[in-house]
């Protein structure tokens, strides 16, 4: 598993019925965690002095219930000198995914270590953490959400961060159809990442859904990946996505134009409570 272990102000402090226990900085919020369907003692404190709890609801979605919680407050991640501003919103996120911090670590040392310049297109890419590290290592990043809020967030990301605003390309479109329209243009980029949601809609009501687009969706990227290519990562939260659903879609779509190697795995978090580490999904690595 590859876990984001460099993190000083997050953790996850404990699991337990459900539901995770972290600290944000200086504040702890419960969330839940269709991961944690064990029941082990609450026997840290903090489970009675948390700051933020979403409680889920039987019917679908659930709320916050807050105390003492600032509506947006500010972590660093310290390992790559990144700040992201934090904020509570519905279906239980705070716009940051910290599991992440396992791929931002892999693909910085790679653009680092290509000592050229290298464009990179960042897919379905929310509050921009992976636009950031990617920004923050050197490289041009293209930014493609179809939410002009995120998009938004992503920008004060960058700021916080102190990214130089030539960096970052921001676009609020659907990806499909902006990755179709860059073939069309003839763009190229060095790398890519994506980071699908399992369902989701296009700003004119586009229907997504992971487990029957994400396999033509790869193949449509590769085409638009350069003649010299670092690499193309592809994160999933779906179940059905497993490590090796990824390599078997990155090896058949990418590797076999392209050469390389491909390695997937599962993406997790080190609970401090008590050495185990949390699973958050999955990511799929090709490297060049």
């Amino acid at each position: 598993m590859w876990t984001a272990d460099n993190w000083k102000d997050y953790e996850v402090i404990d699991t337990c019925g459900g539901e995770k226990l972290e600290r944000w900085g200086q504040y702890i919020l419960v969330r839940p965690d269709p991961q944690v369907i064990w029941n082990t003692p609450k026997t840290d404190k903090h489970w009675k002095k948390m700051n933020g709890h979403y409680h889920r609801s039987n019917k679908g979605g659930g709320e916050w219930e807050f105390f003492d919680l600032p509506e947006q407050w500010t972590i660093q991640y310290h390992h790559l000198g990144l700040s992201f501003n934090l904020k509570p919103f519905s279906f239980k996120h705070t716009g940051l995914f910290p599991e992440q911090a396992a791929n931002w670590d892999w693909f910085s040392s790679i653009i680092k270590k290509a000592n050229r310049p290298v464009k990179i297109l960042n897919l379905f890419a929310y509050t921009g953490g992976a636009t950031c590290a990617a920004a923050k290592a050197g490289a041009h990043v293209t930014h493609v959400d179809a939410s002009k809020g995120m998009v938004g967030w992503a920008k004060e990301n960058a700021k916080l961060s102190r990214l130089p605003e030539t960096s970052v390309r921001w676009i609020v479109d659907d990806c499909q159809k902006f990755v179709e329209r860059e073939i069309r243009r003839g763009n190229h980029y060095d790398a890519i990442i994506m980071d699908p949601p399992s369902y989701g809609r296009g700003p004119k009501g586009e229907i997504w859904k992971i487990e029957t687009s994400i396999y033509p969706f790869i193949q449509l990227c590769e085409k638009l990946l350069s003649d010299n290519p670092l690499f193309f990562l592809v994160n999933s939260y779906t179940t059905g996505l497993q490590p090796a659903v990824l390599t078997y879609m990155l090896s058949t779509a990418v590797k076999a134009n392209h050469g390389g190697h491909v390695i997937a795995d599962e993406v997790g978090l080190p609970v401090s409570g008590n050495g185990l580490v949390l699973p958050c999904g999955a990511s799929g690595r090709w490297e060049y």
